[in-house]
């Protein structure tokens, strides 16, 4: 028995997201129900109930095991991993390989969200048949429960189109679309004017019709995202977007505060609240820890658990001195004089 529910929660922590029991029947985790995995199913049923959704973008297991315990509904593995994590100005370099390492972390770490995987850019545009293969590794090799896809252009609605008849679930993605900043010119709010704004509304529409069970809308004016919203049938996640969307979603290290230095602006974008100034938690712990090592204060007794008797200290020294060490044996004598008087050693040890 108890190999069994070891098995089970192996298998739960590889592929995060089982799905629902309601076509097989079987044992179903003794899980409390407000633990219950959220499907695309789960989803629906808040955007009809009017329920507003929560996404977090996060990229590895600790993010992701905070993610799971805040009850968040949708975690996304976001290519955003090439500025926040990896350190470079777009999102652009990231390839599918690394993509699915953090998709592979998160889900490891998150056995409750929705989890969502960004395709990257250069592994889906070339034809449908790439952005198929693409979209499978990422559930099979990532543990994803879902595709996330940019873009309107008539290439990319074909490639959901495709993924969504070939059993994936995708989620769409309009407005600032950042693997376009080399057509958009950088990264520039649309929708500001009103053939931009139809232009969003219509590829949102597009994206629906093409199968996608909701759409990200970033960094468009309000009233574009408001409409949006209205004319769907499916939720709209905003990011940037405004409060009318049918959720929200920001990037782990964003909400958190995480990037304090002002070399790394450029990853904080204006729209995201600070919930949290972890970043400067970080940074007094890390100022911390170099003071105390520095001042010999940490490691102290409290943190030196493992300990050996004075007999085998003895035998240890003499054994030692017969290798010929006999530094060494006077270390190991003084240490464990140290050890039981205050655990701190001597200024010129």
């Amino acid at each position: 028995m108890a190999t069994g529910h070891a098995f089970r929660r192996l298998a739960r922590r590889m592929l995060s997201n089982v799905p629902e029991s309601t076509v097989y029947g079987g044992p179903r985790p003794q899980e409390a129900a407000a633990a219950r995995r959220v499907t695309v199913t789960t989803l629906r049923g808040k955007h009809r109930r009017g329920e507003p959704i929560t996404v977090v973008t996060a990229y590895d297991y600790p993010s992701a095991v905070h993610v799971d315990s805040a009850g968040i509904d949708v975690c996304l593995v976001g290519d955003s991993a090439a500025m926040v994590v990896h350190g470079h100005d777009t999102t652009l370099p990231i390839s599918l390989d690394v993509m699915l390492e953090h998709c592979r972390a998160v889900a490891r770490g998150a056995s409750r969200p929705l989890l969502v995987g960004d395709l990257s850019f250069g592994c889906y545009e070339s034809s449908s048949t790439q952005a198929v293969d693409s979209a499978v590794r990422v559930l099979k090799e990532g543990g994803m429960d879902a595709i996330k896809l940019e873009g309107g252009a008539p290439s990319r609605i074909s490639a959901a189109k495709a993924i969504v008849e070939a059993g994936i679930a995708v989620m769409g993605h309009v407005g600032l679309t950042p693997q376009a900043i080399s057509v958009l010119g950088g990264f520039r709010p649309q929708g500001k004017t009103v053939d931009s704004a139809i232009k969003v509304v219509e590829t949102a529409i597009a994206l629906q019709e093409a199968g996608c069970f909701s759409v990200v809308l970033e960094c468009v004016p309000a009233p574009v995202a408001a409409a949006a919203t209205s004319a769907l049938k499916i939720p709209t996640i905003g990011i940037g977007a405004g409060p009318f969307c049918s959720g929200q979603v920001l990037v782990y290290h964003d909400l958190l505060g995480m990037m304090q230095h002002p070399h790394h602006a450029k990853v904080t974008p204006k729209f995201c609240k600070q919930f949290g100034n972890v970043g400067s938690v970080i940074n007094k712990a890390l100022s911390d820890y170099k003071q105390e090592v520095e001042t010999r204060s940490f490691p102290g007794p409290s943190h030196t658990p493992y300990k050996i008797t004075a007999t085998d200290v003895d035998g240890f020294a003499n054994a030692l001195q017969k290798m010929g060490l006999g530094e060494a044996a006077d270390a190991a004598a003084a240490a464990a004089e140290n050890s039981e008087n205050d655990g701190k050693p001597s200024e010129n040890s």
